[in-house]
Parts: C-alpha cells; structure tokens; sequence
C-alpha cells in the first residue's frame, strides 16, 4: 500500500493549489498597486478621474470704465470746469462709521460754493470711494472729483444732471482748495483710460426712498 506522503496523484494536486494560491495572491497584489498608483496619479493631477467634475472658478466681472468728458460745442479745447455754485451734490455715507466723514465732506463741499442737495446713508458699503453721476452731468462730475485725490467716476442711467458723492471705506478727505487743479479758463482733463460715455452701459440709477 503507497504511503499519503509518496501519493504521486496527491502531490499534483497539492502542487497545482500552490500554483492557484500564487496566482490569486499575485493577481491581488498587482490590483493593489495599479490602484495605489491611479489614486496618487488622479491626487496629483496627472489625470482626471471619469466620475469627477470640473471646478470652475468664477471670472469677477470688470469694472465699469470711467466716462471721458464730453466734447461741447464751441469749446474745441475740451470741456471747461463748471462753477461750483451750478454743481448739485447729494453726499451719502457708504462705509461703517462713516457718517461723520459724510459730513465732514457736505461742510468742505457747502463752504466751497457747491450745492448740497441731500445727505443719508447709502444703500450699501464701498471700498473706494465713488461720484455717480448721468450723461447729462459729466463735466459736474468732473468738476466734483477734482476735489479728491482718489475718487471713481461711475455712470449711471439718471436723466438729471445732480451728482452724487458716495464716501467709501477707503476715504481720501478732500485736497486743500490751492491743490484743487482746476482753472475757469482751463479745460479739464480726462480720467487715464476713460471711453466714450456712449460706450458704456450705465449701471442703474440708485434712488434713497424717503419716509
């Protein structure tokens, strides 16, 4: 009688599980590294898995440009300043505590001549401090930042010619009267990078509902 351990038959199949269990063993360990290696590619970057989605980043939008000043006939030269006391302005505080700069603003702009037709707070808070202003009071607007040294121009779609000044959180107080560039015979100049007022779609007019 032949022995289990000298059974030929039972050592074939012995041997063949081995094979089998080398097989499955090799076939797992592969599995695992191709998918340590497509999970550190996909975390790099190197490529995209099929079931992810784009991330896109919102593009922030453009500001409006700057109007240039209109061109008036009989003045060929460019647009001359407007007398102060022509200038309507309503002053509006847009930044936190900014209310007594508002009226620091309404009391420099009242002793210069310019005409304060209305004050509040602002529906809003600005960075930069803003004159809004229509097609109809450009050169008013003009006229009123070149009392600032920083100050944006910034159009809107109002029919009137009343400007609006709008104390931001960056506030630049006004420049002393003798550093105010303006001159009655002195055209103005226009803003750097300014474009044609027809060129640009007005933002709409803002108006401070009163109780």
């Amino acid at each position: 009688m032949t022995s289990p351990a000298s059974d030929p038959v039972r050592e074939t199949r012995r041997k063949r599980e081995h094979e089998r269990q080398a097989v499955v063993f090799g076939l797992l360990i592969a599995f695992l590294l191709l998918a340590g290696l497509a999970a550190a590619a996909m975390y790099s970057g190197a490529f995209s898995s099929p079931f992810s989605r784009p991330i896109y980043t919102p593009v922030a939008e453009a500001p409006q440009p700057e109007p240039c000043l209109p061109q008036v006939k009989g003045q060929p030269d460019g647009a001359l300043p407007v007398p102060y006391s022509k200038v309507k302005v309503r002053v509006y505080n847009a930044a936190d505590g900014s209310e007594p700069l508002a009226g620091a603003n309404e009391d420099v702009l009242s002793e210069r001549g310019f005409k304060i037709v209305d004050t509040g707070n602002w529906v809003e808070k600005l960075g930069q401090s803003e004159v809004r202003f229509g097609t109809k009071g450009i050169t008013r607007a003009y006229t009123l930042a070149a009392q600032y040294p920083d100050v944006r121009l910034v159009l809107d779609d109002r029919k009137g010619d009343t400007v609006d000044l709008l104390v931001g959180e960056e506030y630049s107080p006004p420049l002393s009267e003798d550093s105010v560039l303006l001159n009655a015979e002195t055209p103005m100049e226009d803003v750097e990078g300014c474009v044609p007022a027809d060129e640009i779609t007005p933002i709409p007019q803002v108006t401070l509902s009163k109780k």
